[in-house]
């Protein structure tokens, strides 16, 4: 991670844990949003308008927090508008690194090396874990914002005069309703298989995993009714979702001891998957060799950095 700006090798993904000893999350530093005039939005300051060819998002395929904003730029059809790099699978010593193993990129914008090296021209007194995804303003030379929610409704909305498709991911009429079960998915799920994952003592382990199966079941009877989780409209919280349902057996169920049941012991989700994966543009971000390598890379959990050769991947790609 970074500390006051210069990079500390032995950096370690956890980084604070709660009264259990459960994980806590590293809280989002920059968020600055592109809007369609440049005024400022719900968080930061402005100056940011919605320009094509200004904005650049780096991501990485193993991290479902990046592959949301990819996802998001697919559905609205922006991927002329706002060009894309995708760093490594696998965590190095310095953190995400640009390169062209497993079809990765170099840094055609910034020409950096690592990830962290755009934390600090952003801001050379950086402190904290160079994350992705990163909206990064091409004009300014300044990271937008790091926070993939934020990514995605400036996606949605800021670039709504550059949209190629009728995809509205945040439907006004729905917006209480998405809001209430992004919260639950994220706590319980989303976050909860890394509550899982990186859990110092048996209890926080414990009651991660319970909220995790506990969600999971919620959602099995809810996708028994309907098509998405909304019904027949395609929203946000299913990008949300279905970036965690489509690491889950690959990652989650081993490494993060997630193995009450597979994500294949849930017929309705399983179907809610494989749907999604046919919208055009969808399974295009979704690369389980990027998935393995990554997850099975990160030392704290897999030391020896074996990656396994399972497990069967049931989902069609095309």
């Amino acid at each position: 991670m970074l500390v006051n700006g210069q990079w500390v090798e032995n950096w370690q993904p956890l980084q604070a844990v709660d009264h259990e000893g459960g994980f806590v999350r590293q809280v989002s530093s920059f968020r600055h949003w592109v809007t369609v005039d440049g005024q400022a939005g719900p968080t930061g300051e402005g100056g940011f308008k919605a320009e094509k060819g200004r904005y650049h998002l780096y991501v990485a395929l193993i991290c479902p927090w990046a592959s949301r904003t990819l996802i998001a730029l697919a559905l609205k059809g922006l991927t002329d508008v706002i060009s894309v790099s995708v760093v490594e699978p696998q965590l190095s010593d310095c953190g995400w690194r640009f390169g062209d193993s497993f079809d990765a990129n170099h840094d055609e914008i910034n020409h950096k090396q690592y990830m962290h090296e755009i934390y600090t021209m952003a801001d050379s007194n950086f402190t904290g874990r160079a994350t992705v995804p990163v909206l990064w303003d091409k004009k300014r030379q300044i990271i937008v914002n790091n926070e993939s929610a934020d990514i995605i409704r400036m996606l949605n909305s800021g670039f709504v005069d550059f949209a190629h498709t009728d995809y509205e991911l945040y439907p006004e009429s729905l917006q209480n309703d998405i809001d209430t079960l992004n919260q639950q998915i994220y706590q319980k799920l989303n976050n909860g298989v890394y509550r899982a994952g990186f859990a110092t003592t048996q209890i926080a382990y414990e009651h991660a995993v319970g909220d995790v199966f506990s969600m999971l079941d919620q959602l099995e009877e809810r996708l028994s009714k309907y098509r998405y989780l909304f019904g027949d409209v395609f929203t946000e919280s299913d990008i949300r979702l279905f970036v965690t349902l489509i690491r889950f057996d690959v990652a989650y169920h081993g490494l993060f001891k997630c193995n009450l049941k597979k994500l294949s012991d849930y017929p309705s989700l399983s179907r809610y998957v494989q749907e999604i994966l046919h919208i055009p543009g969808v399974a295009n971000t979704v690369n389980f060799e990027h998935i393995k390598q990554g997850y099975y890379s990160i030392k704290s959990l897999n030391p020896l950095g074996i990656v396994p050769l399972g497990p069967e991947i049931k989902f069609e790609l095309s």
